[in-house]
């Protein structure tokens, strides 16, 4: 009776073992997702922003571009770049604050700035011009503030594409 007592005391604590190392190999298989998409967000957050910034001024719109990427599948941080694009303001408009009030929706509803899903919230504008896509290690992200809502759309859309082609790249591998 001990003996068995003692098999399946074994059996149990070797259970409880490999389950430790399972979930810590999958903890370290989600950071390694996650710094490998900061990574490719650093390397090439800059070269977005040129061609959204180039798409731009081909179509005589100003104003300002962001880029982001939200690590995991919740939003609970992120890292971010902008570029002005011939104008931070106008007289009448913060267009830095409009784009960041865009990502922010974004942030939260995972979806294209302005979609509708919700109702707007304080501090949100349900603009147009923002747009997200999910990867395999986040969610990346372009928004243009500055030109019409479609005009934002267009150029925010070049960025975006091109940056997710290094995702899809990741995601294959």
């Amino acid at each position: 009776m001990n003996k068995l007592l003692l098999i399946l005391a074994l059996i149990m604590v070797s259970g409880l073992c490999l389950s430790v190392q399972a979930q810590q190999k999958n903890h370290e298989v989600k950071a390694a997702s996650k710094n490998s998409g900061e990574k490719i967000f650093i390397k090439q957050a800059d070269k977005s922003l040129a061609l959204i910034e180039e798409a731009a001024y081909k179509i005589s719109i100003k104003g300002v571009a962001v880029v982001a990427f939200i690590p995991g599948d919740v939003s609970e941080s992120w890292i971010s770049k902008m570029k002005v694009v011939g104008n931070l303001t106008t007289e009448s408009a913060n267009l830095l604050g409009i784009a960041y009030t865009k990502a922010s929706e974004m942030a939260d509803t995972h979806k294209d700035s302005g979609s509708g899903v919700r109702k707007v919230l304080s501090g949100e504008l349900g603009y147009h011009g923002g747009l997200i896509r999910k990867v395999n290690s986040g969610y990346i992200l372009a928004v243009f503030s500055g030109g019409s809502g479609e005009q934002d759309l267009e150029v925010a859309k070049i960025g975006l594409d091109w940056l997710s082609e290094f995702y899809q790249m990741m995601d294959s591998d």
